[in-house]
């Protein structure tokens, strides 16, 4: 099981990024995929999952509107889309992998992944 992700950098505020998380060594469909962020002096927090059998996503409360994740099965990617980006969205940003075939919801309890992947960093500031 693997996971990379890319797309991280330096943004505005007000300005827009999408993160991408490529999977292999498993089928998507199989796993719920969370991404999660960590800023400096903080724990790790979710920030959205997808079940992608069902469809199903979820969204930390700080980030409902603004974020999508969303995956393509064709290329085993994931991606979070992040728009109207604020400095408090500034962090590492993870991407996780768990073994979690139903299509009913997905979880964003870091223990509920078992596969992380390295981290990319997203800066917001002017």
């Amino acid at each position: 099981v693997q996971l990379v992700e890319s797309g991280g950098g330096l943004v505005q505020p007000g300005g827009s990024l999408r993160l991408s998380c490529a999977t292999s060594g498993f089928t998507l469909d199989d796993y719920h995929i969370g991404w999660f962020r960590q800023a400096p002096g903080k724990g790790r927090q979710g920030v959205s999952c997808l079940q992608s059998r069902g469809g199903r996503t979820d969204y930390q409360d700080s980030v409902k509107g603004r974020f999508t994740i969303s995956a393509n099965k064709a290329n085993n990617t994931v991606y979070l889309q992040m728009n109207s980006l604020t400095p408090e969205d500034t962090a590492v940003y993870y991407c996780a992998g768990g073994y979690y075939p139903f299509p009913s919801r997905c979880l964003l309890s870091p223990p509920a992944f078992t596969s992380w992947g390295q981290g990319t960093q997203v800066t917001v500031s002017s």
